[in-house]
């Protein structure tokens, strides 16, 4: 099972609403993300949340439902707590972050699931994927070298790549006010992939209804 989550951007106002900080603006955009509280710790704000009370977070906003016989969607032996982090290293070095936490806690790659921005995806796509490349993705080929392997788990958020010009300055643009419209919906949606996730026992479950996922037009 997933036990940590990463998501992946830059540090300082100026970079708050970048196609870079997707996954950062994912993060605000979850229903019981102001119930988080974060520290600075593992070289980003750090979070360790009690396994039952996020599935209280979700059940308070209707992401997870109780069963007819009135249990809730609970794998068997889940982790005591899932870890939430942010890096404050800047994206190319993210893995630092990743790294020490990871080795602090003693999380194998398998169990850590990496949300970033995918430029390879457009605007309103959202993908579940296993391993693989990393798609010129600084962060994630940070998390790679420090992990020594590629076998993570990653949620993708399409962003879309520049009819022209640098890459690089792209992706440090900010969203016009009709793509912050699409991704606002496209958050919204993806809340229900998040319960999936952390509720799953086997997340390749979720590979083939997820895998590249059009949610938004």
């Amino acid at each position: 099972m997933i036990q940590l989550i990463a998501y992946l951007g830059n540090y300082g106002s100026e970079y708050a609403q970048t196609r870079h900080n997707t996954a950062w603006l994912f993060e605000n955009a979850l229903p019981f993300s102001s119930k988080i509280s974060w520290q600075n710790k593992f070289k980003s704000d750090f979070s360790s949340v009690d396994y039952m009370d996020l599935i209280s977070w979700l059940k308070e906003n209707d992401l997870i439902k109780e069963r007819s016989n009135g249990t809730l969607p609970v794998p068997e032996n889940p982790p005591s707590k899932i870890h939430f982090m942010k890096p404050l290293t800047y994206m190319n070095l993210s893995g630092d972050a990743i790294g020490e936490a990871a080795r602090f806690y003693k999380i194998p790659a398998s169990d850590i699931l990496v949300v970033h921005d995918e430029i390879e995806l457009p605007l309103g796509t959202v993908s579940l994927k296993w391993s693989g490349g990393l798609g010129g993705h600084n962060g994630l080929r940070s998390a790679k070298n420090v992990l020594g392997t590629a076998d993570f788990w990653r949620l993708r958020f399409g962003v879309g790549k520049p009819a022209n010009g640098n890459v690089a300055d792209y992706v440090l643009g900010s969203f016009t006010d009709d793509e912050k419209i699409i991704l606002s919906q496209v958050f919204a949606k993806t809340s229900e992939l998040f319960s999936k996730i952390v509720t799953s026992k086997d997340i390749q479950n979720l590979i083939q209804p997820w895998g590249k996922k059009k949610v938004m037009a």
